[in-house]
Order: structure tokens, then C-alpha cells, then sequence
């Protein structure tokens, strides 16, 4: 991150704006969830907001300097919720929004390629990279905050289909937490060519998609 800071400066702070914006959807939807499941402790501590000093923290956002991706928290407590399912939704609701993100800015993406002829090559350009960073670093969201791993979403909504997962000593947790960490900093590049991956084809699908559906609708034409 630091060398495209001086390579490609504009790209740096896409990068940075995105992943605050994204990170900071993903904690409000924890804490909106939660209310609505009657646990209105995140919302008590001023959680419902999108903004990154509250939901992030100085640390978090200054890793996001450094290596483009970042963390977030909300508090919540369990026990002043409605349903047993309850945990698990509150959880699923952050990656989820990281998902409806991508979706988007794919949408964004396909609209921008569409529209080439009709706007300028700095602007189509800098749309396009936008657009693209959003996608890939959302779906990167998603994929890593629903895996079954000791303080990331993916370990709550599974332990909902197996309890037995809460009964887990915290020390093997620990363990597996830490050998994970290191497993996702040394494929870090693996990472994000899969998020590049999984964003062309998900943009040529939606693409494919809106093609056929205007030439269904004889609207071929307009693009």
C-alpha cells in the first residue's frame, strides 16, 4: 500500500475510501440488527452511525494506510435478544451488507462500460477504477468475514447449526485465530486476485444479463 501511495496516489486513496465506507456499513448493520433483535447495547454506545472513529478507532483506520484493509466492533450481548437465531443474524448482517456493496458497485461497473461513448476518458477511467475497487475489496469482505474462524462473523452464524461450537476452549480458539491470520497475510495476493476474479465474472454476467434483457425489451439499441 505504501508504494502505490507514490506510484498511483489516486488509486491509493480509492482504496482507503472504500474500505472506510465499507467497514463502517458492515459495524452500523451489526448494530441495526441487533436493535431490532432487542439488543439495543451497540446502539447505546452510539454505534448507529457511519462514522469511522466510532465504529473503527484510530488503530483500524491507520491500517488501512498501511495495508488496505481494516477491522470494526460493535458491542453486543446475546442474552437481551429476542430468538435464538438471533446471534447468527446479527452477524450475517455485516458480511451481507459487504455483499449488496458488491453487487452495486458491479452495477456501477457495468453501467460505467456501457456508457464509454458518452462521457470523458478521465471520467470513464476514473469511474472504472472506483467501481472496481468497491466490488473487488467488498466481495474480499464477504469472503473473509464468513469464515468459521474465532471472532469473524462466519463462526457466530455457523454455531448457530452447531452450539456446540460455544463450548470450544477459548485456547484452541486462540490457536486457530492466530494460524488463520497468518494463513490470510501470506496468501494476501491470492486473496485479492480471487476478489478480481470473482468481479469479472460476476460484471460480465450482469452484463450478459442486461443485454439480453434489453434486447427483450427491443431496447437494444440505447447501449
Amino acid at each position: 500500500m505504501l508504494d502505490l501511495a507514490l506510484q498511483n496516489p489516486n488509486q491509493y486513496f480509492t482504496i482507503i475510501l472504500v474500505v472506510i465506507f465499507s467497514v463502517c456499513c458492515h459495524e452500523y448493520m451489526h448494530a441495526r440488527v441487533a436493535l431490532w433483535q432487542g439488543d439495543s447495547t451497540a446502539a447505546d454506545q452510539g454505534h448507529l452511525t457511519l462514522n469511522p472513529l466510532k465504529q473503527m478507532g484510530i488503530f483500524s483506520i491507520m491500517l488501512v494506510f498501511i495495508i488496505g484493509l481494516a477491522v470494526g466492533s460493535v458491542p453486543v450481548d446475546h442474552s437481551r435478544m429476542k430468538h435464538r437465531y438471533s446471534p447468527a443474524l446479527v452477524a450475517f448482517a455485516g458480511p451481507l451488507i459487504n455483499l449488496v456493496l458488491f453487487l452495486f458497485f458491479c452495477l456501477g461497473l457495468v453501467i460505467v462500460i456501457f456508457s464509454i461513448n458518452s462521457m470523458s476518458k478521465d471520467v470513464f477511467y476514473g469511474l472504472r477504477e472506483l467501481f472496481k475497487i468497491g466490488a473487488t475489496y467488498n466481495v474480499i469482505l464477504f469472503c473473509l468475514n464468513m469464515l468459521p474462524i474465532p471472532i469473524l462473523d462466519g463462526y457466530e452464524v455457523l454455531a448457530y447449526f452447531f452450539p456446540g461450537m460455544h463450548r470450544v476452549d477459548q485456547r484452541v480458539k486462540n490457536t486457530v485465530l492466530i494460524f488463520m491470520v497468518i494463513v490470510i497475510f501470506i496468501s494476501g495476493n491470492f486473496i485479492f486476485m480471487l476478489g478480481d476474479v470473482i468481479t469479472y465474472f460476476t460484471v460480465n454476467f450482469m452484463a450478459f444479463l442486461i443485454i439480453h434483457l434489453l434486447n427483450f425489451l427491443h431496447l437494444g439499441k440505447l447501449i
